[in-house]
């Protein structure tokens, strides 16, 4: 295999004289077997250092390195989090649509998985308005779940985000098993922090500061 120890074996004897040197040299092939383990080393280091230097192929606390450098604290790897999963945040945050409705959506959605409601007061899509057509950016009704339009609430939004589900605490029973009783085998006392690799509150409020425009308010309300 190219640049393992019997390659690069094989290359410092190509280079040699042939007539300085018997076919069976133990002597000379212990000297430059040994260079030949040096130079293999060498090779491996160039050629993991190459794959740390892309996005694509970079692995472990290098990863981590490249997200820093672009994002700060603003982006680090979660708890027990692979480098896939990182790489691809990283490739999301890289082309992150920003300043637009569908940007708080986008963000929302790749940060838990759901899609939120958001509700623009001043957008007739969102509101509807009397004497218009039922249909898009039309209609209304009483009696149904909506919102007052307001032109009084410029370049602001109500955003409803939810958090992600959740696939529960490991080693801890769920509520209702068999599994543990009170004091007794797996049950005890959870917290949301207990989750690993959560998606916490306040990612969520992060995520939605960092795309809104400068002028921009978003009302939030983050639900189950």
């Amino acid at each position: 295999m190219i640049g393992d120890q019997d390659d690069m074996l094989a290359r410092l004897k190509a280079v040699l004289p042939s007539r300085w040197f018997p076919d069976r040299s133990p002597v000379l092939d212990g000297l430059i077997t040994g260079l030949a383990w040096a130079g293999q080393w060498l090779y491996g280091q160039v050629v993991f250092t190459r794959a740390q230097t892309r996005i694509a192929t970079a692995t472990g606390v290098w990863l981590d390195i490249i997200a820093w450098d672009f994002f700060g604290r603003r982006l680090v790897r979660r708890s027990a989090q692979s480098d896939d999963a990182l790489r691809r945040r990283i490739g999301l945050e890289l082309l992150r649509e920003r300043d637009t409705r569908a940007a708080i959506i986008s963000v929302l959605e790749d940060l838990t998985g759901r899609i939120p409601a958001v509700f623009e007061p001043a957008r007739t899509s969102d509101t509807g308005g009397y004497g218009s057509i039922q249909g898009a950016g039309g209609g209304l009704g009483y009696g149904v779940a909506g919102g007052w339009g307001s032109l009084a609430l410029p370049f602001q939004c109500f955003v409803v985000a939810y958090r992600p589900q959740s696939g529960g605490i490991a080693n801890v029973a769920g509520w209702g098993t068999n599994a543990g009783g009170y004091g007794f085998g797996s049950a005890e006392y959870a917290t949301p922090s207990m989750i690993q690799g959560q998606v916490t509150d306040s990612d969520i409020y992060v995520a939605v500061r960092d795309v809104l425009p400068v002028t921009g308010i978003a009302w939030m309300q983050i639900s189950n």
